[in-house]
């Protein structure tokens, strides 16, 4: 149900979303992934769990990363089960994803 008092957002394509993302790479990765510790996971829901699909498994168990179009959402860490394998910290100031409105 629609409210009178809340404002209507109109749909906006996927394509047309990520048109207004910008992102401002650092440097220094601000997530990295100890592909040893990945070796033998089970579940590798990071692969499946990251909205940018920035996770692609290796054949030999490992997980291949790429920092640069993260939206820094955190969702890597929080879905690993494997302690260690994955650490998240906050771009350097001035780096990072920058959403434009559409």
């Amino acid at each position: 149900m629609i409210r009178p008092d809340q404002p209507e957002y109109p749909d906006v394509a996927f394509t047309d979303r990520m048109d207004t993302v910008e992102f401002r790479v650092g440097e220094r990765a601000h997530i990295t992934v100890n592909g040893d510790a990945c070796q033998g996971c089970t579940t590798q829901a990071c692969v499946t769990a990251c909205p940018a699909n920035l996770f692609v498994p290796r054949a030999d168990g490992g997980i291949v990363f790429n920092y640069e179009q993260c939206f820094e959402c955190g969702t890597c860490y929080m879905v690993c089960n494997t302690e260690g394998a994955i650490t998240w910290t906050y771009p350097d100031g001035g780096h990072g994803v920058v959403f434009h409105s559409a």
